[in-house]
């Protein structure tokens, strides 16, 4: 018989199983090659052509508009009085200075017409320097115009009639005066006579 104190036989338990997670491997990205950056073309440099010097053209006294440069137009105020000593000096040192200045010119006419008497044996030369001498006679005798035309307008000054005109005796103006300073008639005279003259002679 079986003794009381006899121990069942105890049932040895199995470990239990260890459950493997399955790690998904991440798909390895294959190194994509990249292209050779190209090479970045520097800009040629643009040479910046040399600014030609500007030549100054000195102005024929007989062209007033080009002479005209070398003066300062006159700034008229408010409330002041047409021919004005103002006006009268500003005019004054206009005529004066053109009129210096055609002198001038004309003895450089003068000293070209004489050191040009030369006797040339080529007719082609002798020609063209006969033509020359022509054209420095005509300057001459329109330098010669222009003064005696300087002188009445200088006469006018000192007798208080410079800037009216002579044919209606308005106000020939400022503006007027300072691009035609010999002018004697106001523009409206002025384009009278010029109307007259062409029905005169076509």
């Amino acid at each position: 018989m079986a003794t009381k104190n006899s121990k069942k036989p105890t049932k040895t338990k199995k470990p239990a199983a260890k459950k493997v997670t399955k790690v998904q491997k991440k798909p390895v990205k294959k190194p994509v090659a990249k292209k050779p950056a190209k090479p970045v073309k520097k800009a040629a440099a643009t040479k910046k052509a040399p600014k030609k010097a500007a030549v100054k053209v000195s102005a024929s006294p007989t062209d007033f508009s080009a002479f005209l440069k070398n003066f300062q137009p006159y700034r008229s105020k408010k409330s002041e009085k047409y021919m004005n000593k103002n006006q009268q000096k500003h005019f004054l040192g206009m005529l004066t200075a053109w009129k210096e200045a055609l002198i001038e010119e004309q003895e450089k006419t003068e000293q070209l017409i004489q050191q040009d008497q030369s006797n040339f044996p080529d007719s082609l030369d002798r020609a063209a320097k006969e033509e020359e001498f022509m054209l420095e006679l005509r300057k001459r005798e329109r330098e010669r115009k222009l003064i005696a035309k300087i002188d009445l307008s200088l006469k006018d000054l000192e007798d208080n009639l410079y800037g009216y005109c002579e044919s209606c005796g308005v106000e020939i103006g400022i503006k007027r005066l300072e691009a035609r300073p010999t002018a004697t008639k106001c523009i409206d005279c002025k384009t009278v006579d010029e109307i007259k003259e062409k029905q005169q002679f076509g």
